[in-house]
């Protein structure tokens, strides 16, 4: 795309009269003069399934296959290890602990008790419930990601630092998340008020090396990841936006958004956009989500099997954003609850299962993805701890 538009690819030094403009309009950037036309997003949800459906697993000897078919749009012959409903239950067993007399008028004031306490491990506890008084929310999740309520004097320099990264240096991916946000968050109807701060935190984000550094200590191999780009090391996808749109409800300063956010996407969001191995990367949750669908509802997946449609591209949007732009924010929150309390993105893939077996009857009876689709669109009506307590008692 750097040799298509004539750019450089580790960026320039803004000029002077775009400086003063960006440090003009700062505060409200839904302004700022931006010629995008000639940018599109470097790759979207599609793309990437397109990859990995085109992954293959380790070969075996002729004699162990010479009878066996293995379908080239399923992920069954990726040997990693996924769990069962079984063990989901295990995993997800706080969800139907019964607390006696705790009631959800208790729940503000136990919960601020926990957050006296300034443990971490307390807080993540309580996000187990699911059932997070929304006030308290914000507080909760600083703790869980590490860095506390407050912002001390290193993060407040390290943010200002980014700032002026941005302010000084032109670079392609400015572009590019100018118009993902347009594309994206500006045109939803429960975070187009956010534009502005949107384009703040991902600008910044989009310049902070550390973001790169820590996801380098992965223990599972990142495939692909050789390319030289924006600081940060993440290419601005369709809808990357989107991972930090849902923060804008929780935090009114702009820096405890931005290192919210930044812990959340190192330790979850990544996982979901690059193709790994790690357990609860895009590529388990897909085969989870597969083998869920196959063992739990048959004649979905026969349904799929003979209209010749992959089950997973009906999904895959929804896992690859973990729901976000699909689900009401209120709805949404609490699945990202459930995420931070048990650690955990299998809650993904048992949700998208859980989500087609509500609207089973309705998907039986077209024969397209585009209806399929269309029957699926609309998860405003969702409630995410009843569907998901609803999916971990299912036989």
């Amino acid at each position: 795309m750097c040799a298509e538009l004539s750019m450089p690819l580790h960026g320039q030094p803004r000029a002077v009269m775009d400086r003063d403009e960006l440090i003009s309009k700062w505060e409200e950037l839904s302004n700022y003069t931006i010629d995008l036309s000639n940018y599109r997003p470097v790759y979207a949800p599609k793309d990437l399934l397109d990859v990995l459906l085109s992954l293959k697993g380790p070969q075996k000897p002729p004699e162990d296959t010479e009878f066996v078919q293995v379908p080239n749009w399923e992920f069954s012959h990726i040997e990693l290890p996924v769990k069962n409903l079984f063990e989901l239950r295990l995993l997800f067993a706080e969800l139907f602990r019964k607390e006696g007399t705790t009631n959800n008028l208790d729940l503000p004031a136990q919960c601020k008790r926990i957050l006296d306490t300034k443990q971490a491990p307390l807080c993540q506890h309580f996000l187990k419930k699911g059932r997070t008084p929304a006030p308290f929310r914000g507080e909760l999740w600083s703790f869980v990601l590490s860095h506390g309520s407050y912002m001390n004097g290193q993060e407040c320099d390290h943010w200002a630092r980014l700032r002026n990264k941005v302010l000084t240096t032109d670079h392609i991916v400015d572009k590019l998340i100018f118009k993902d946000i347009q594309l994206t968050a500006s045109n939803d109807d429960q975070y187009f008020v956010f534009e502005d701060v949107l384009y703040q935190i991902m600008l910044c984000f989009s310049r902070d090396t550390e973001i790169a550094n820590q996801i380098q200590f992965e223990k599972y191999p990142v495939k692909g990841r050789n390319y030289e780009g924006p600081p940060s090391g993440v290419v601005p996808f369709h809808g990357i936006c989107m991972f930090a749109a849902p923060f804008c409800y929780l935090y009114d300063s702009s820096i405890n958004l931005y290192f919210t956010f930044r812990a959340f996407y190192i330790r979850y969001c990544h996982r979901l956009t690059t193709i790994n191995t790690h357990p609860q990367g895009i590529v388990s949750l897909c085969l989870l989500f597969e083998k869920l669908l196959q063992t739990h509802e048959p004649l979905l997946w026969s349904h799929f099997r003979e209209l010749q449609i992959q089950p997973i591209r009906v999904v895959f949007k929804w896992l690859m954003r973990a729901f976000s732009g699909h689900l009401p924010p209120d709805q949404l929150l609490i699945l990202w609850d459930l995420i931070l309390g048990y650690d955990s993105l299998e809650v993904l893939s048992l949700f998208a299962i859980i989500i087609l077996s509500f609207r089973k009857d309705s998907i039986l009876q077209v024969t397209s993805l585009d209806n399929i689709e269309a029957i699926l669109a609309d998860l405003s009506s969702i409630k995410v701890l009843p569907l998901i307590q609803l999916a971990l008692c299912r036989d």
